[in-house]
């Protein structure tokens, strides 16, 4: 086993181009999808492929090859399914039972920073989770589960909303009316800040911690949405004059420990 090996649980719009980056900088991949189609998309830039499905049991070619690494990131999204809050954690519960019988030591657990409340103030890592979605809240339980298991380190990574390629905002909201919160401060992140952040993570050995990762600048959602379906040439949404509720998300823990300075400080400019 080599022993910069990393595996991606979840190379999709994130995880794909994070493998390839990781590739490239001379670790061996492991990826994995849960569609035989994406098989040879993930094959291509290098990155070996695994059919791994978490429902909750597992479905895979061989999930202890797949977890054959030392460090293991594990990026997938709560489902929208009715029953998440029962089904998210259950999928964590059996990664981890399997995660026990493999090599791996470390493991990145990409999460959001939707298990926070709307406090109409910052948060930091400090701050209480109080999520209002039922996929927040399984999130909160997904993430105690890893942290608290000792036979591996875990660190925890709460990106904002993510902007990039196929992920316009513009669209979002276009041609909608009386949308509420128009001077609501949003937290964004662009995919090029995810990949770098967590590469950092990596090299510079930061596990067992939590980190916030949006951008240093927070627009309103007016100012945000209304320039961004300018861009896009569609019809520009209406807002209320509003805050509605919200939250600032603080990432200055991660720029202090990590030296990083964001390639996308201002929303604006994503796009």
């Amino acid at each position: 086993m080599n022993r910069k090996t990393i595996s991606v649980l979840g190379c999709g719009w994130l995880g794909l181009p994070l493998a390839q980056r990781l590739y490239n900088d001379g670790y061996s991949l492991k990826g994995s999808t849960t569609s035989v189609d994406k098989l040879k998309k993930i094959e291509e830039p290098g990155i070996e492929p695994h059919l791994v499905i978490l429902n909750p049991d597992v479905r895979t070619d061989d999930i202890q090859n797949f977890l054959s690494s030392k460090i293991l990131i594990v990026n997938i999204p709560p489902s929208r399914n009715e029953h998440v809050l029962e089904l998210f954690p259950a999928q964590i519960k059996f990664l981890i039972n399997e995660i026990e019988k493999s090599p791996i030591e470390k493991v990145l657990f990409v999460s959001s920073t939707s298990v926070y409340g709307d406090t109409n103030k910052t948060v930091t890592e400090e701050s209480e989770l109080n999520p209002e979605r039922d996929s927040g809240k399984a999130l909160v339980i997904a993430e105690g589960l890893l942290r608290a298991e000792i036979t591996f380190r875990t660190t925890i990574l709460r990106f904002g909303g993510l902007v990039g390629p196929n992920r316009q905002p513009g669209r979002f909201l276009a041609g909608r009316k009386n949308v509420s919160g128009g001077n609501a401060k949003v937290n964004l992140i662009h995919l090029d800040d995810c990949i770098e952040i967590i590469v950092g993570i990596i090299d510079n050995n930061l596990w067992g911690d939590i980190f916030n990762a949006c951008a240093d600048e927070h627009p309103t959602r007016k100012e945000l949405y209304t320039k961004a379906a300018e861009k896009l040439d569609l019809e520009t949404p209406s807002f209320t004059d509003d805050n509605g509720n919200y939250k600032i998300v603080s990432s200055q823990k991660l720029k202090a420990m990590l030296n990083y300075k964001f390639k996308y400080p201002n929303p604006m400019e994503m796009f």
